[in-house]
């Protein structure tokens, strides 16, 4: 072969490989690897956690609000906040949520509830542990929420007319005693519900105020000799305090029926309730719709508990000196 040939036969291979690069996928380093897409980044939201005391139900009512969030596959990033039962607390955690410019403000309780929706009307809130949401005037309507706020409520429609019945029915003596804040909306709502449901009976509260935790246990000791039974409702500021209660209770036989099941596992003889880890999981779910931009809050009406049901504390009857009656062996769900 002459150099003509061998110039010409190089110059031929080198075109043909080019005519064949010309249709192929980019390649990256020596070794022909095929460059690949970035991989889309996934979208992590900040949502911050508005409590308003410290207690067991606000505490699985949080819980279950993760859960949700969890199952529903989002990132979250949590800004976790307490106002420790100090309404004047509620606005300043609101308003740092705000600052801190997050996507969602969970609001546990209606102290907070309320506090989030004055520092905001454009981040969405999801709210639980609310008794009366139209009432505290954070929702035009349960079905209609409108503006940035939706969530569940901790009031069950029967919840409070049973356990009035049941007092009425089974237990002598027409005083009962109830332990609450003024100060919390919720509370004063609640109390209007039980004078609704006492109507047509003998029975009537005895009310003892309370400002702060501190002052529960002298309230209670003010309903001995006064009250024949105690009751006491969803109230922030009672129920975390509870003990205090439930040791005035068991040193005088008083008969003590207290607003959720968390409250008969602390030493309360009877509730009709439900879990709050439910209803802060089914406020998690509205949430997740929220964040994913399948809903917004308008969309959402706000949810009563899905399930109530009677627990009676058979330690707590015992050091109240309450006799089992086996009618309520058909009604009710015992703890031991």
């Amino acid at each position: 072969m002459n150099w003509k040939m061998a110039v010409g036969s190089s110059v031929l291979s080198l075109m043909l490989l080019a005519g064949c690069g010309g249709g192929q996928e980019a390649t990256t380093g020596d070794q022909g690897q095929t460059e690949k897409e970035p991989a889309q980044e996934t979208t992590t939201y900040k949502v911050g956690v508005a409590q308003y005391v410290q207690h067991p139900s606000l505490d699985a009512a949080t819980a279950g609000f993760k859960k949700a969030l969890e199952e529903a596959g989002l990132a979250v990033e949590y800004n976790d906040q307490n106002a420790q039962a100090d309404a004047n607390n509620t606005l300043t955690i609101a308003n740092n949520l705000v600052g801190d410019q997050v996507d969602l403000i969970f609001a546990n309780a209606t102290p907070m509830a309320q506090g989030a929706l004055n520092a905001t009307k454009d981040i969405p809130i999801v709210f639980t542990s609310v008794t009366d949401p139209v009432g505290a005037e954070l929702v035009e309507a349960m079905d209609k929420p409108g503006a940035n706020i939706t969530g569940t409520t901790d009031t069950h429609p029967e919840a409070i007319p049973n356990t009035v019945k049941f007092i009425d029915q089974y237990f002598e003596g027409n005083k009962v005693g109830m332990i609450y804040n003024a100060g919390e909306q919720n509370s004063v709502a609640q109390i209007d519900l039980v004078k609704k449901a006492m109507e047509g009976t003998d029975l009537e509260i005895v009310e003892a105020s309370v400002s702060t935790s501190a002052d529960v246990k002298t309230a209670a000791e003010s309903l001995v000799g006064a009250a024949d039974v105690i009751y006491i409702i969803t109230d922030n500021t009672v129920v975390s305090a509870l003990e205090s209660v439930v040791q005035v209770a068991n040193e005088n036989d008083i008969p003590l029926f207290v607003g959720e099941l968390d409250s008969v596992a602390r030493g309360g003889f009877a509730a009709y309730g439900f879990d709050y880890y439910d209803i802060g999981f089914e406020a998690g779910q509205m949430a997740a719709q929220i964040l994913k931009g399948e809903k917004t809050t308008a969309d959402l009406p706000v949810q009563y508990p899905q399930n109530l049901k009677l627990l009676i504390n058979k330690k707590a009857a015992a050091e109240m000196g309450i006799e089992l009656n086996p009618e309520w062996d058909g009604i009710a769900e015992y703890a031991e």
